[in-house]
C-alpha cells in the first residue's frame, strides 16, 4: 500500500501502490510511517498522490499531521501529483496556504 524510496538530494518519496482512496481506513497506518519518517532531524518527504482520486477527512488531517512533524523537527513535506478534483477540495479547505503542493514530482524536487 506505502511505498517509501529515497530520491535525490537523500528525499524520501511517499507513493501508494493500488490506493485509491485516502480515507479512515488507511489513514492511521499511513500517518504512523510519515511520523517515523520525520524521527529524523531535517527529513525531507515528498507524498505522491498519483492514482489517489479521493481524500477524506482523516486523510487530510493525516497531512497536517505530517506537517506538524515535520515543522517540529526542522523537516520539510511536500506534496505532489494531486488529481484536480481532490486539488479542487485542498483549495475549498485552503489547505493550499498551509501546505506545500506542486503540480508533479519535477517540480516539487526542484523546490528543494
Amino acid at each position: 500500500m506505502i511505498v517509501v524510496e529515497k530520491v535525490e538530494k537523500n528525499i524520501d518519496r511517499v507513493s501508494f501502490d493500488k490506493l485509491l482512496h485516502f480515507n479512515a481506513l488507511v489513514a492511521d497506518k499511513i500517518s504512523i510511517e510519515l511520523s517515523r519518517l520525520f524521527e529524523v532531524p531535517n527529513a525531507k518527504v515528498i507524498i505522491d498522490l498519483e492514482g489517489i482520486k479521493y481524500i477524506d477527512s482523516s486523510g487530510f488531517g493525516c497531512f497536517l499531521t505530517a506537517m506538524k512533524s515535520a515543522r517540529n523537527n526542522y523537516g520539510k513535506l511536500k506534496i505532489c501529483n494531486i488529481d484536480p478534483e481532490v486539488l479542487a477540495v485542498f483549495n475549498t479547505l485552503q489547505l493550499n496556504s498551509v501546505l506545500d503542493l506542486h503540480k508533479d514530482l519535477k517540480s516539487c524536487l526542484d523546490s528543494f
